[in-house]
């Protein structure tokens, strides 16, 4: 099969269960999340790590879901958010996703917004900090 664009090199067989070869092999499968190759991935996290306002978050959220598949959900946890482990940054479920790209997303939000907590505050702000008063 005659891919447009590099994919993804599989993980080693028994480390990741990201379902690389079933993939593959399914007819039909949308195949986005494998251009995430290791250097767009180490391109993507320290994009991530450096965002500029709430606004920039949401444009890196429209643009993962476009180009790679992956649909993912920043937002205050349901107690009372006193650091930044208090936001809830949540991927959905998608095939060919590694394991570790799963959590290295995340975490390098995280490092984004306690690099500038301006953007945690309008995220905040965004989704009514005082929704329960």
């Amino acid at each position: 099969m005659a891919l447009p664009h590099p994919i993804r090199q599989p993980c080693p067989p028994g480390v990741c269960v990201c379902g690389y070869e079933r993939l593959l092999e399914t007819p039909g499968a949308d195949l986005r999340i494998l251009r995430l190759t290791r250097q767009e991935e180490k391109c993507l996290l320290e994009r991530l790590e450096n965002l500029a306002s709430l606004d920039d978050l949401e444009h890196m959220q429209r643009r993962m879901f476009e180009q790679l598949g992956i649909r993912l959900d920043v937002a205050p946890g349901f107690n009372e958010v006193r650091s930044m482990r208090g936001i809830v940054i949540r991927i959905d479920e998608l095939p060919g996703l590694c394991r570790k790209s799963r959590q290295s997303i995340p975490a390098a939000i995280r490092r984004g917004l306690e690099r500038s907590p301006e953007v945690a505050y309008r995220l905040l702000d965004a989704h009514d900090l005082l929704r329960d008063a």
